[in-house]
């Protein structure tokens, strides 16, 4: 199984990308075991492959460009970022399963605390049914999103991962387009009622882990 690392207070953003890189590239040469990484960053946006830049609408915190997919996120305080590093070699090299797996390892950790998180067809990551709020323009459900996911694969080993909002300052994403989106909104745990800590979603997740990946 995967070492698991929980990183204490914030995690600057550049030291982070360099350990994923160092670590990344000790598993490919074997040298090193899968990991999962658990960090909080000081607040930050980040712009993936498909950033468009009209959907930075005010640079209020560091921008950085990364190479994972997807378009831009926030991090921050209050965020559950899990860098996830395993080496798909050995776990199967197809990449929508993967990010399947991501999802489904997500929606089983939210289903601990009696949350239904759920994917959408065109829309990256894991949303909540809003039906208290009201609907959109158009009349459809409003729905949030409570977990942003964006990959990278280097030699079919796995880097950057999942950001799910346990409590965040939620009015931080005003100053983007998160993940190109409009209309719909984002919510964390705390936002949704629920009286959940940073350590009682790291301990679902890591019990949920199994369930979905398995052992390499």
């Amino acid at each position: 199984m995967p070492e698991w690392i929980t990183a204490p207070g914030l995690t600057d953003y550049d030291d982070a990308l360099a350990t994923m890189e160092a670590r990344v590239a000790a598993i490919h040469a074997g040298e090193a075991d899968e990991l999962i990484w658990l960090v909080e960053h000081p607040p930050l946006y980040t712009a993936g492959t498909s950033a468009k830049p009209a959907d930075l609408l005010q640079a209020r915190f560091p921008v950085h460009q990364v190479g994972r997919g997807g378009q831009y996120t926030y991090h921050g305080p209050g965020q559950r970022v899990v860098y996830v590093m395993l080496d798909l070699n050995r776990r199967g090299r197809d990449v929508r399963v993967f990010v399947q797996k991501m999802e489904a390892w997500v929606i089983a950790s939210l289903a601990e605390f009696g949350v239904r998180g759920e994917v959408r067809e065109g829309r990256v990551g894991v949303w909540v049914a809003r039906p208290e709020k009201p609907p959109l323009f158009d009349g459809s459900p409003r729905e949030d999103k409570i977990a942003a996911i964006g990959v990278k694969l280097r030699r079919w080993v796995s880097f950057h991962g999942i950001s799910i909002n346990v409590e965040p300052d939620l009015s931080h994403y005003g100053g983007i387009v998160p993940c190109g989106i409009s209309g719909h909104g984002v919510t964390s745990l705390v936002d949704l009622g629920l009286p959940v800590g940073m350590g009682d979603l790291d301990l679902a997740l890591s019990r949920s882990f199994d369930q979905v990946f398995g052992a390499a």
